[in-house]
């Protein structure tokens, strides 16, 4: 489905359920957001984590 015809399908709903679907968008788009900033911090912690004895020291191997 094209983006213009989602659109049109959107502009047909009642503005409740546009609201709706406004609301569970950028939802989902900061949820999106928090993953990519997680993994972006889990990337430039990882080789710290990995050579730095203080930081491992309260981990269970």
């Amino acid at each position: 489905m094209r983006t213009s015809d989602i659109w049109k399908e959107i502009e047909r709903l009642p503005i409740s359920k546009r609201i709706y679907v406004v609301e569970k968008t950028i939802h989902s788009i900061r949820a999106e957001e928090e993953e990519n900033e997680l993994i972006k911090a889990v990337e430039a912690l990882c080789g710290d984590y990995k050579v730095d004895a203080e930081l491992t020291a309260f981990i269970k191997i």
